[in-house]
């Protein structure tokens, strides 16, 4: 199997919605792209690996994370997506599902900013020609 690495601009950064996802199709693959207030942007497909569930529909944020004596603080604003379906939460920085529940990661790609352009960066498989 092939792949082909697809360098797509999906829109300027000022049109995408704070907290929510913009659903794209990029080479047959659905990729959430996901703005923060302070202006950070994050790409991911939209495939939850736990079951399959449409992710990128879910919580957008924190999440609650130990504190001191059995308590909780809430943290990682903004790096946290949450599976609509079941709850998985995953860091959006790196893909992993949180709390150690599983080693499985959450699909994401590489974002750049330019000039106001968001940009995203995704490998795609290409199909062999019949023989």
């Amino acid at each position: 199997m092939t792949t082909a690495t697809q360098t797509v601009d999906v829109g300027r950064i000022d049109d995408l919605p704070v907290g929510k996802a913009k659903l794209i199709d990029i080479g047959g693959l659905e990729i959430g792209i996901l703005r923060t207030a302070q202006g950070r942007v994050y790409a991911v497909r939209n495939f939850c690996p736990h079951r399959g569930g449409p992710v990128c529909l879910g919580r957008f944020g924190g999440t609650w994370l130990p504190a001191d004596r059995d308590g909780l603080a809430w943290g990682l604003d903004d790096k946290v997506l949450q599976c609509p379906w079941h709850g998985w939460e995953f860091d959006l920085t790196t893909g992993k599902a949180l709390f150690g529940v599983s080693d499985i990661k959450l699909q994401t790609y590489p974002v750049a900013v330019s000039n106001g352009s968001v940009v995203v960066t995704v490998k795609t498989r290409l199909k062999e020609p019949a023989t």
